[in-house]
């Protein structure tokens, strides 16, 4: 990761900063969002060893969820997006996870789940707009391995869902 790389991102209100150094990551805004409370029978991740399982989180638009399908109704472009919102509350289930994001070393993979018409084949495309962002923020420890599927749905209609594997210490 770089020396000096600060990165802010923001969604709505809520902001994630991540630097190399404590120094001026003491000096960036820090708040991640809450995590999401699980929607059913299952916990938001379990940690085995130095690895932490994620559980699927869906795409959410003003706190709703942001329903459609890609190839009806939702662009490609629109997916990327539903994607890195997902790939922000992600961040905040770890951040509540680990109390710190410099705890994780690398995300080592994500599962991507895209609502898709039986012809869409852009998964991979929507899946980018989690991956960008996540070697954006993590730098080094971002690049990581990812299945993108094509699904005939998601709960609540959402348009993306996915999950994640991140190595910590």
């Amino acid at each position: 990761m770089h020396s000096k790389l600060l990165v802010c991102v923001t969604s709505g209100m809520m902001a994630i900063a991540l630097s190399a150094g404590p120094a001026a990551r003491a000096q960036a805004p820090q708040t991640a969002p809450a995590a999401t409370p699980p929607g059913a029978i299952y916990v938001p991740t379990v940690q085995t060893g130095n690895l932490l399982f994620v559980s699927g989180h869906t795409a959410k638009r003003e706190g709703k969820p942001w329903v459609g399908q890609l190839g009806v109704g939702i662009a490609t472009a629109e997916g990327r997006e539903a994607a890195r919102s997902i790939a922000i509350d992600l961040m905040g289930t770890l951040q509540a996870a680990l109390g710190d994001l410099e705890r994780v070393k690398r995300i080592v993979k994500l599962m991507v789940l895209v609502n898709s018409a039986p012809t869409f084949t852009e998964q991979h495309l929507v899946a980018n707009g989690a991956s960008e962002l996540l070697v954006h923020i993590f730098g080094e420890r971002g690049p990581h391995a990812r299945s993108a599927f094509g699904v005939a749905q998601i709960p609540t209609g959402s348009c993306v869902e996915i999950e994640m594997v991140a190595e910590v210490d």
